[in-house]
């Protein structure tokens, strides 16, 4: 990772400038008043920069991060967001078992099922998003809950199959030795398929995490929204404040790596096994 951000430092200065210099020679051009007289000298203080320079982040971060508490800061928005991409990926988590288990369990269920649920995951988020305001609005379902759900939507679809590949990887001698220990469908469930999953299982929710998240983020900005990371990107973007919306999509990004980091730690917590596992193998 460090390497990774070294290098993204280093080229960080040479693209901005080659982004920038063409947009402050054209404003130059115009006759526009800088604070500045050669392009290069501009490509770091535009108002509305194709890339801002580091300064202008810095500037940008400062001014929304506080006051913490603050309706047009990062973190009440952003909290705002975790909230219905939490929210949704334990809905979709819910759904995605039910459907999961059916097409184990039933060849006929899952051929009949799967093709409708590809199909569901072709539909435009953007376009799905208002209809689907305006049809739970008319039930009294409003506020956080409907983004919640567009993030359930996005996030089922990792899940479901995910679940589905893990339930069906125990190999068939220990689904055959479950019969011969002439166990239930249940207990075949609970003591082969459902710890076979585990790996399968987090594998997808970090995958549908991030589903989760840009869901919630294209239901804020396509819907009426009074908080949330989405309506903080189509404020700026209505008010042409380039460097602002850069600072949003960055701490999105924050965001995403975080919930991501979440599922990571509940998965090292819940199975202890596998790092001693892996310690075991790293020591042999």
């Amino acid at each position: 990772m460090l390497t990774v951000a070294l290098v993204v430092l280093a080229l960080y200065w040479p693209l901005m400038y080659l982004a920038n210099i063409p947009a402050a020679q054209r404003a130059l051009d115009t006759g526009a008043v800088l604070p500045c007289k050669t392009a290069f000298e501009c490509a770091t203080q535009l108002r509305s920069p194709v890339l801002p320079s580091p300064q202008q982040l810095w500037n940008g971060f400062a001014n929304l991060l506080f006051p913490l508490n603050s309706p047009n800061a990062i973190p009440l928005n952003a909290a705002v967001t975790a909230m219905e991409t939490l929210v949704g990926l334990f809905l979709a988590a819910l759904v995605g078992f039910f459907f999961a288990i059916g097409m184990v369990a039933s060849r006929a269920f899952e051929r009949s099922l799967l093709p409708w649920i590809v199909a569901s995951q072709t539909v435009p988020i953007i376009a799905i998003a208002p209809m689907l305001v305006v049809l739970l609005g008319q039930y009294g379902v409003q506020g956080w809950i409907p983004k919640a759900i567009i993030a359930a939507y996005i996030a089922f679809f990792p899940i479901a199959i995910g679940v589905t590949k893990g339930l069906k990887s125990p190999d068939p001698l220990s689904l055959d030795l479950m019969k011969t220990y002439n166990a239930n469908p249940w207990q075949t469930y609970l003591k082969l398929r459902f710890p076979a999953s585990v790996p399968y299982l987090f594998t997808a929710f970090k995958v549908a995490m991030t589903a989760a998240l840009i869901g919630a983020i294209v239901a804020e900005i396509s819907t009426i929204s009074l908080q949330g990371i989405g309506k903080m990107l189509a404020e700026n973007s209505r008010a042409s404040d380039v460097v602002a919306m850069w600072v949003i999509m960055l701490s999105s990004a924050v965001l995403g790596i975080l919930l991501v980091a979440l599922v990571d730690w509940i998965e090292r917590l819940l199975t202890p096994w596998r790092r001693a596992r892996a310690s075991g193998r790293g020591g042999a």
